[in-house]
């Protein structure tokens, strides 16, 4: 195939970037309650196909991979479910990026809800050295509050079939939960649970969705889009009714970090911490949420077309489409970097004298929908669960910060909190 039909030639970014892969597009077998997503139907014509076609695959992986400056390219496979492509869809992604890797070293991440993995995607996924992450928000009841199938049933039973097939073929997965209104007083019943069942990474994303204004609800969306510069009253956009509340997102964490701290650190890894005790040694990465920038994780959906971020699929933050421009010239555009720059650039001032600026930076702009006391725009609707995590944790990060710069291991913590 020549290089007219796969697009234009690829242009390096200046730093690696992130890209977040909807090779189905919002199409999903399940109906959560929560799910941001699926409302990106409204999007896109009736009767389309939501596959990305092998044209458009095939111009992605080749650009992706000749647009990162280094030699190692992660891609991130998610939806929708993008299990309901077919193992073969894979496959072929697969044959696409051995074709292009040019000597680099290539990683596959696939998010999955779980319920239709079965002993050939597992071959697949271990033949292939897929990391896979699973959507599993606790227990039974807890995980079954929201996580419903299109006939309204529970998916609980699913999913971990779908475990057991992944433990079966030694398949390694890592868990994402999302804190929402069910399961936010449960942080230590949620994280022995999630020991329970294997998982030594863990991830826990906060829920918070906003109710629409008029002008989303006219073009098909139940969810209000991130804030603009025009701030509303939370009394006039108030978040829905499966929203986490910031007290006791602040308390979920802080619980499981006390669980964490006593024996399993070096043995589990939770996002979350890593991240704060990375900002605590000043170690750039970790979570975007919390980089003083962003704008270098995109989203590419089945179209091909390219949006500012995950968070921000909306008509106004699309930033370009693979077929017609380089990933890499689209992260370093004008458009693309104003969106990055913004998050640091609209900090109120109230979050640029916080103690904790450095490990926070306000948090994602998507939930940045409050004003501060003094009246000032732009803080982070979860500021009171943040702030109450940093402090309650602080102690210990700072211990275990100067355990590392010593050459130890943070783990030895464990050791010197038993003795007291």
């Amino acid at each position: 195939m020549s290089l007219s039909l796969m697009g234009c030639a690829s242009v390096q970014s200046k730093a690696p970037f992130h890209v977040m892969t909807k090779p189905i597009g919002p199409l999903c077998n399940l109906d959560c309650t929560y799910c941001f997503y699926l409302e990106k139907e409204s999007l896109f014509k009736k009767g389309d196909s939501r596959r990305m076609q092998p044209d458009v695959l095939e111009t992605y992986i080749r650009d992706y991979i000749e647009s990162q400056p280094n030699d190692f390219v992660s891609f991130a496979w998610q939806g929708g479910e993008p299990t309901l492509l077919g193992v073969d869809y894979f496959r072929k992604a697969v044959e696409f990026q051995k074709k292009y890797a040019n000597g680099k070293k290539i990683e596959n991440a696939f998010q999955t809800n779980g319920t239709l993995i079965d002993d050939e995607w597992c071959e697949f996924f271990k033949q292939n050295d897929f990391l896979i992450g699973l959507s599993i928000d606790g227990a039974r009841a807890l995980h079954d509050a929201y996580r419903i199938d299109k006939r309204r049933k529970p998916t609980f039973d699913l999913v971990m079939n779908g475990i057991k097939f992944l433990q079966k073929h030694s398949v390694r997965f890592n868990t994402l939960t999302c804190v929402n209104r069910k399961n936010m007083k449960s942080g230590k019943e949620v994280y022995k649970f999630l020991k329970s069942i294997g998982s030594d990474f863990m991830q826990f994303i906060p829920i918070v969705e906003r109710k629409p204004g008029k002008e989303e609800e006219q073009i098909g969306f139940w969810l209000a889009e991130p804030p603009s510069d025009t701030m509303v009253e939370e009394d006039d956009l108030p978040v829905t009714s499966w929203s986490v509340r910031p007290q006791y997102y602040g308390q979920f964490l802080c619980d499981i970090f006390d669980e964490w701290i006593k024996e399993d650190v070096g043995k589990i890894y939770v996002q979350m911490f890593d991240t704060v005790l990375g900002k605590w040694l000043g170690v750039p990465g970790g979570l975007c949420i919390f980089s003083e920038t962003c704008g270098s994780a995109m989203a590419i959906e089945h179209t091909g077309d390219v949006y500012s971020c995950d968070h921000y699929v909306y008509g106004r933050h699309k930033v370009g489409n693979i077929m017609e421009q380089s990933l890499g010239e689209i992260v370093e555009s004008p458009q693309q970097k104003k969106f990055g720059n913004d998050k640091r650039d609209s900090l109120p001032k109230m979050c640029q004298e916080c103690e904790f600026k450095f490990a926070c930076n306000g948090g994602c702009p998507k939930q940045r929908f409050m004003k501060t006391p003094e009246g000032d725009p732009g803080l982070n609707y979860l500021c009171q669960g943040y702030m109450m995590f940093y402090k309650h944790s602080q102690a210990a990060m700072q211990a275990m910060a100067q355990l590392y710069r010593a050459g130890r291991s943070p783990a030895e913590i464990m050791n010197a909190r038993g003795k007291k």
